[in-house]
This record gives structure tokens, C-alpha cells and sequence, in this order.
């Protein structure tokens, strides 16, 4: 997570106070341990510094030095950060039990969100039924093939919008340029809102924007921001920055929203309404009253609720900034673009759009999907996951509650392993067997083990719908005034890595 210019004001602030606590951030593992090697760090904030405007690539720049395991401590937290497909490889197969538990964000511990929580939730019994409830009933391929129509009826929407928005502008003499992520942003928040609840959750033109979604958003912001008590535990008390309050502020809204869809179903099916659909969130009300329902680990209306708008919070952005990462690259790369709209044409044809049946016959778009996934993880250093014990690993001692990441970005980016790393070049994956789903380590954009994101399989599906809908559907070219050589790729750091400067360009009608 960014530490953005705009704290450092806090550190002269807070400075009197830290100093006063510095024994809480001594190691208590003694000097016999075998720590990773890393940089030195300051009094009191240690190596907070060190993490720069963009962590990742700050973290990458200190593998030169340091090896594939580099050891910080960033305020009071120990944090063991793994930089190579050899370390990866090393966490995953032999460390995935010891480090399954998570560092929780103190802005996601209002309203103990985090204990109804799939991706930050305490490892243990309970998170265990309730990962084998998505998985099951959400996530699995069944369910996914099942919910087909649902996800085209979304990507159809995307394109008559666009289509609509360009023909608007060019008739009021405008240059039809169009500013892309809001686009996908509501296309795939909708996208998971029928998957989940089998509606649209807002207008898909904007037209009209719903309170979720408006909520939604400033929420995404909030949890987004580097927080000095994320760092500082004791910090924790006085939330000096107001992300906790303000997280809370809006979850709050968000809960109640939420809470009152969940209330309705529960109506519907005590009155005994025959639905043409068995979405998500039936599941998720089916098991209440499953084996989840007994003891200390029963999923509560509550949960179910945290659980409904996890979904959203996992599906909408990531989705959205992954297909926007792509097209940028599709633009910088004009003979890309164009070797994917040939092979979209020869298997589809001008005369309709691009149907999910499609994709498999498609090698060149999953191709060019895989090296999106590679060059722009849109969790540049997965989730922070926490040791449980104390744990071996690679001849270093690593001690309990140290906070792992996993640099997946520069894992991504290292030329031991890949050829050319920093070009993009589908082609690379036409003769390899390499795939993202937790079994190479040297490609791990959802993760791997136990705490691999449990939606992998659907994401993937939106990302390469949308995309090939996009470049089958449009002709496009860069926003007015830039060019491909100018087409800024800076990233910006929050609850995901997205694009600094947002993609505009303009779409031309092609089928």
C-alpha cells in the first residue's frame, strides 16, 4: 500500500507518541532467529519509507541486493515480502498451511466485517464452510456455464452504450471520444448483481446511478487509502487519518442496503414465490439453515450480507481494471489488436457479436488474456496473508504474525523467468502451457493454495467476453491529442493497482 506524500505531516504529529511506545516495536523473537536480509530501517517507522509512491515496484528495485526474500519492518509489523517464482513456489507448496491467516486492514474491522469475510477472514473453521459455500454453489463450473445468459445480456449492454454515447457526441459535433472505465466499471458491477441477485443492480447508462453504487464507490476510496494504523497498531485507537470512521460511515449505508435485499428474499421464500432462478444469493440462504446454522460458526444474516457485497467489492473493480489495463496495451500495440480482431472475425464473422461458446476457439485472446494478467495484476502483491506460527521457510526462522506479500508484479516482471519481460507478447503463451491458475508460480495473478481467489474461473470469463466484444464490436483508436508512444501506463495503488491516468480513446462502430 502507498505511503502518499500527504502523510508525512502525521509523522511529525504522531513522532512524540512513537517514541513513547517504541519498546511495543522491538522483536520479541530474539537475536538467535535467521531473519531474511533487508534494507535498515529508521527508529520508530522502520522501513515505512521504504514502500515509495508504488510499493511493488519500490520492493522490486531491492531484490538486486537483497536476494528473492526480503525482510522489512514497516512500523510495528514484521513483513516478509517474496519476489521470485522460486520463493513462490517455495510459500505455496511447503508454507501455505503456517501463512493461510491474513493481516486484516483496520478500515475492514468496522462492523467485524472481517469475520464474515471470504478474502480477509480469519483463517479456521468458519472460513473454511464458508469458502466451500462459494466454491460450491457460486463459483463452481456448473453454476458459472449456468448464469451464461447473464453475463452476455451485460457485455450486449456495454456495446450498444458505447454505440449510443459515440453517436451522440459525433452528432453534436463531437470527436466521439469516450473516457472507458466507467463503462466497465458498471457493466461489471451489474454482471456480478445478476450472478447474485439475478437483476441489474443500477442502470447500465448511468442514467441514473443508485445509492449502492454511489456508496459503493466513496467506500472503494476509503478502504483504498494508506493508513499510518495499519502500521502503528497503537495508532489503531486514535484513527488519526478517519479511514476507519469513515469506512464505517459507509459501510454502514452499504450494509443496510444490503441487509434489505437479503430481508426481502427471505420473505419471498417463506411466501413461497416461485422463481424462474436459483441465484447466489438463494445458496447462500439455503445453507443458513444447512450444518452453518449450529454452534459458533453459523452463517448469520449478517454474514450473509457481508458475504452478498463481497462479491461486489471482489468482482466489479478488478474485472474493470484488468479489461481497461488491456485495451491500453491494445492500443499501444496496434498489430495486437489487429491479429485479434482477425481471429475474432475469421471465428465469429461480422454479423453478430462474440458469444461465450467462442472462447475456447479463440487461442489467440486467451493468449493475449494471459499476458494481460501477467504485465498488470490487479493485486500487484496479492492480499497481505499473516504467519500463524512460527515457520521454516527457505533456511530463514520466520516468526508468528509476520505479514507475507507476495510480489506478484515483480514476480511477473523477473527475466529469470520470463523472456523480454517487460514487452507485451501474446505470443509467448501459443506454445506454453503456463496458466494462472495457481499451479506456476511464475504466473499468479489470483493467487495460489488456500487463499487462491475464489473468482478466478468467472473473472476470467468477463475479462475475455468483454474484451473480445470490444475490439469485435470497434474500431479503436487513442483519445484525441495522444498517440501510442504517449499513451500513459503509470499506476496508482489502493484496494487495486489501476491505471494513474484513466483511458480515453474512440471507438468506430465495425460490425
Amino acid at each position: 500500500m502507498a505511503l502518499s506524500s500527504g502523510l508525512f505531516p502525521w509523522f511529525t504529529a504522531i513522532f512524540a507518541l512513537l517514541l513513547f511506545v517504541k519498546f511495543l516495536f522491538k522483536s520479541k523473537n530474539g537475536s538467535s532467529k535467521r531473519l531474511p536480509p533487508g534494507p535498515p530501517g529508521w527508529p520508530v517507522i522502520g522501513n515505512m519509507l521504504d514502500l515509495g509512491e508504488v510499493p511493488h515496484q519500490a520492493l522490486n528495485s531491492l531484490q538486486a541486493k537483497y536476494g528473492p526474500v526480503v525482510w522489512l519492518r514497516l512500523g510495528a509489523i514484521n513483513t516478509m515480502v517474496v519476489q521470485t517464482a522460486e520463493a513462490a513456489t517455495e510459500l505455496f507448496k511447503k508454507c501455505d498451511l503456517p501463512f493461510a491467516d491474513r493481516k486484516v486492514p483496520d478500515s475492514l474491522t468496522a462492523l467485524d466485517y472481517y469475520q464474515g469475510s471470504v478474502a480477509i477472514g480469519t483463517y479456521g473453521d468458519y472460513w473454511r464452510k464458508l469458502r466451500r459455500i462459494c466454491t460450491t454453489e457460486f463459483l463452481v463450473h456448473k453454476r458459472i456455464t449456468a448464469s451464461v445468459s447473464l453475463r452476455q445480456k451485460c457485455i450486449d449492454n456495454l456495446v450498444e452504450w458505447i454505440k449510443a454515447d459515440v453517436e451522440k457526441s459525433r452528432k453534436s459535433g463531437g470527436t466521439g471520444e469516450i473516457r472507458l472505465d466507467s463503462y466497465l466499471f458498471v457493466t461489471a458491477f451489474n454482471a456480478i448483481g445478476n450472478i447474485m441477485l439475478s437483476k441489474d443492480v443500477m442502470d447500465s447508462r448511468l442514467e441514473k446511478a443508485s445509492d449502492f453504487f454511489e456508496t459503493f464507490l466513496v467506500f472503494m476510496e476509503w478502504v483504498g487509502k494508506p493508513n499510518l494504523a495499519d502500521f502503528v497498531p497503537v495508532l489503531k485507537w486514535f484513527d488519526p487519518q478517519g479511514i476507519r470512521r469513515n469506512s464505517k460511515k459507509y459501510l454502514e449505508r452499504l450494509m443496510d442496503i444490503a441487509a434489505g435485499i437479503v430481508k426481502e428474499r427471505i420473505k419471498e421464500k417463506q411466501s413461497r414465490v416461485v422463481k424462474q432462478t436459483h441465484d447466489f444469493l438463494d445458496a447462500l440462504l439455503d445453507d443458513e439453515g444447512d450444518d452453518l446454522a449450529k454452534g459458533p460458526d453459523r452463517l448469520t444474516e449478517k454474514n450473509i450480507t457481508i458475504v452478498l457485497l463481497e462479491m461486489f467489492f471482489g468482482g466489479t473493480e478488478t474485472t474493470s481494471s484488468t479489461i481497461e489495463w488491456g485495451m491500453s496495451e491494445l492500443l499501444r500495440n496496434p498489430d495486437v489488436l489487429k491479429k485479434l480482431q482477425d481471429e475474432v472475425d475469421g471465428v465469429v464473422g461480422r454479423d453478430r457479436t462474440v458469444k461465450e461458446s467462442d472462447l475456447n476457439s479463440l487461442p489467440y485472446l486467451q493468449a493475449t488474456v494471459k499476458e494481460i494478467l501477467r504485465l498488470h495484476p490487479v493485486f500487484p502483491m496479492l492480499l497481505p496473508r499473516n504467519s500463524m506460527q512460527e515457520t521454516e521457510f527457505m533456511g530463514y526462522d520466520i516468526p508468528k504474525d509476520t505479514q507475507i506479500f507476495v510480489n506478484t508484479w515483480a514476480i511477473h516482471r523477473d527475466p529469470a523467468s520470463w523472456s523480454d519481460p517487460l514487452s507485451f507478447k501474446p505470443e509467448r503463451f501459443l506454445e506454453s502451457d503456463i496458466d494462472f491458475r495457481g499451479q506456476n508460480f511464475e504466473l499468479l495473478p489470483f493467487g495460489s493454495g488456500r487463499r487462491t481467489c475464489i473468482g478466478l474461473a468467472l473473472g476470467h470469463r468477463m475479462v475475455s467476453l468483454s474484451l473480445a466484444n470490444l475490439v469485435h464490436s470497434f474500431d479503436w483508436k487513442v483519445g484525441v491529442g495522444l498517440n501510442a508512444e504517449t499513451l500513459d501506463m503509470g499506476e496508482k495503488v489502493g484496494l487495486t493497482m489501476r491505471k494513474l491516468v484513466p483511458l480515453k480513446a474512440i471507438p468506430s462502430p465495425r460490425i
